[in-house]
């Protein structure tokens, strides 16, 4: 039988990258690291780490078994979290993984109504975005997620999760409040403004639609720096309803896009019944995200 303490050293030292980054997550000696993965080894009988330079890195059974480590570690402090929520709502805790506009937005106001019905409940958020938030949920680190994707432009990996829409909001086109121009194609000659290389695929289908490719001049994924640089004459943008409920410079005009959009999803991992606190998070964030403004990206 695999030991459960040495499966969650593997799995440190897969994430971390080495022995020495995985002792100081886990707060072990070094030396304690390498002899739980030599016990690892002995166990299983495979070889899961070789020399690499100074350092090791995991041999393809060591990758699957870290990769498998995760999804028992994950079940596991699920199932501790499921223990716990036996004591009902008076204690227990949830973990929320969200990207900066949903934290920027409707999330405080959904934690508020949580914190003030379930004081007793630890609440915790984590910002990331869908990629990370996926893998965090599926290694048991939150117990519920957003996600974001865009139609036919790469959507969040949802298999083995259990997801609902949340949202579906509009694209706008963010300009100088001086410009003219309420189309993409009015801005083709533009320089543009866009965020990293998975982000920006909604915003150059969306050009090529229109037939052009935009000359993207400047890149960053801070909503409030993208709006930003656009007031200042620098480019144009295309940016979803909750960058501009979370933050809106005077200087820019937007134009709601028709027909473009991007999707939230609200996502957790395992079989139903979700635990209590879990469950009651779920209900403030669909109660909250639900309201007209956000709907309809105008706040």
């Amino acid at each position: 039988m695999l030991d459960v303490t040495r499966l969650r050293v593997l799995a440190a030292v897969a994430r971390h990258g080495s022995v020495t980054a995985a002792a100081q997550a886990l707060h072990y000696a070094q030396p304690s690291v390498s002899h739980h993965l030599a016990r690892l080894e002995a166990e299983t009988g495979s070889r899961l780490v070789q020399r690499a330079g100074r350092g090791i890195r995991l041999t393809e059974a060591g990758r699957m078994l870290a990769d498998r480590a995760e999804e028992i570690l994950g079940r596991l402090d699920a199932a501790e979290t499921e223990l716990a929520a036996l004591t009902g709502l008076r204690s227990g805790r949830v973990r929320l993984a969200a990207f900066p506009s949903a934290l920027g937005t409707f999330v405080p106001a959904a934690a508020a109504g949580f914190a003030a019905a379930h004081p007793g409940v630890d609440l915790r958020f984590t910002e990331a975005e869908p990629p990370d938030a996926v893998r965090l949920l599926r290694a048991g680190e939150v117990e519920v997620a957003l996600l974001f994707g865009y139609p036919d432009a790469g959507a969040p990996d949802l298999a083995g999760l259990r997801h609902e829409l949340l949202l579906a909001e509009p694209l706008h086109l963010v300009t100088p409040a001086g410009w003219a121009g309420d189309t993409l194609a009015d801005h083709r000659d533009r320089p543009w403004i866009a965020g990293c290389e998975r982000c920006r695929v909604a915003l150059v289908r969306a050009c090529a639609a229109s037939g052009f490719a935009p000359d993207i001049r400047f890149t960053t994924d801070d909503y409030v720096a993208v709006q930003a640089l656009v007031a200042a004459g620098l480019g144009v943008t295309v940016l979803p309803g909750l960058a501009l409920c979370a933050h809106h410079h005077p200087g820019v005009r937007t134009i709601a896009l028709p027909g473009a959009g991007r999707s939230v999803y609200l996502a957790v991992y395992g079989e139903p019944p979700d635990p209590p606190p879990t469950a009651a998070l779920l209900g403030q964030v669909r109660a909250v995200a639900g309201s007209p403004a956000y709907r309809k990206g105008v706040c």
